[in-house]
């Protein structure tokens, strides 16, 4: 008989590169799943650790390699700290998503560092991780993968919206779950309030006090994948291929850049909407009040953005979750979001 407790490590890196989410949830199995996040911390990376995983998108192979190890022993030191200053005992498993560097899977390629088995011996503890490879072996995208857990646990709102490095969204459908990446969201905006010495716009403040370019803004929704059907993903890859070159090309003051984009941002993501819905609003950009404020001006939408735990953690529980169901060998990956040939239990384990 399968265990109906557990309780889990659940690690997220996004590619907004706020830092490491570490979040230490429990779930209970009787009837229906219930969870609770009992101590959740976020590590920011040092600049030098940053700047490594910007870069890593234009590495070779072997120096690739190198990043990963390297990584995965830095990762392996983060969680190992925080378990031993936090006297964190008994837990069923570790679960880590690792840190994305490359997503392209109309190549049949993804990357998600800090995934190597030696991980489980450097922290002394059951490892569930690398979740998205058998979904492209299988046909899918391999993302996105929270979806699931909105379903199971989030399923009294119409949608799921998570503004994190990119915005995706997820629903369920004549019973069926579908969810794709909608646009970038704070991979594109971190980097320009960098520009101005901040990590973030907060609030969208900047944003708000720029000129909306119409030209860019013509331009940016003009492109193809906004018109595609899901299942559809993102990477840091599209973003520079697709994304930047338009910013570039306008010469505009950050401030005018920001305010474009969060127009963009908020249109499309607006789009996805159907008017008189509830909508899970979680990740840094659920603190931009600018980006909010324009989505509920183009549709007509109850925004609702919990504690700040849920905000900030929804994904580091999620992927919790994610490695729970695999220890329990039930589907962790549905196909109606990916694209996998099948539904199927997602991940590696790696035993200490």
């Amino acid at each position: 008989m399968k265990k109906q407790t557990y309780k889990v490590l659940g690690v997220m890196s996004g590619t907004s590169l706020d830092g490491i989410d570490l979040a230490v949830c429990y779930f209970d199995f009787h009837k229906k799943i219930n969870y609770r996040i009992e101590l959740a911390k976020t590590i920011p990376y040092p600049e030098h650790w940053k700047v490594r995983l910007q870069e890593g998108v234009s590495l070779s192979y072997e120096m690739l390699t190198e990043l990963n190890s390297a990584y995965t022993k830095y990762l392996g030191a983060i969680i190992k700290t925080f378990i031993l200053e936090n006297n964190i005992k008994d837990l069923d498993g570790v679960c880590s998503h690792g840190h994305t560097i490359l997503h392209q899977p109309h190549n049949g390629i993804t990357l998600q560092i800090g995934n190597l088995k030696e991980f489980s011996k450097i922290i002394e503890q059951t490892v569930i991780c690398d979740f998205r490879v058998q979904d492209l072996m299988l046909g899918g995208q391999g993302a996105p993968l929270v979806p699931l857990g909105d379903r199971l646990l989030f399923s009294k709102y119409t949608y799921c919206l998570n503004l994190g490095g990119f915005a995706n969204v997820s629903k369920v459908q004549d019973g069926i779950c579908i969810a794709y990446d909608i646009s970038p969201v704070n991979v594109v905006m971190n980097h320009y309030a960098q520009t101005l010495g901040f990590p973030f716009d907060s609030g969208g403040d900047f944003a708000r006090s720029g000129v909306l370019l119409p030209k860019v803004l013509a331009a940016l929704n003009s492109l193809p994948y906004y018109k595609e059907e899901p299942p559809k993903s993102l990477g840091v890859e599209w973003v520079r291929k697709k994304i930047m070159p338009i910013l570039e090309a306008s010469n505009a003051r950050p401030e005018d850049i920001l305010r474009t984009c969060t127009a963009h941002f908020a249109y499309q993501i607006a789009l996805q909407f159907t008017p008189g819905s509830t909508v899970l609003v979680t990740g840094g950009g659920a603190y931009n009040t600018y980006l909010l404020e324009l989505i509920k001006k183009d549709v007509e939408v109850a925004l609702i953005v919990p504690s700040s735990l849920l905000v900030e953690f929804k994904e580091a529980l999620v992927f919790g979750l994610l490695g729970v169901l695999k220890l329990r060998e039930e589907v962790n990956c549905l196909s109606s979001v990916t694209g996998a040939s099948r539904d199927h239990s997602s991940g590696v384990v790696f035993e200490n």
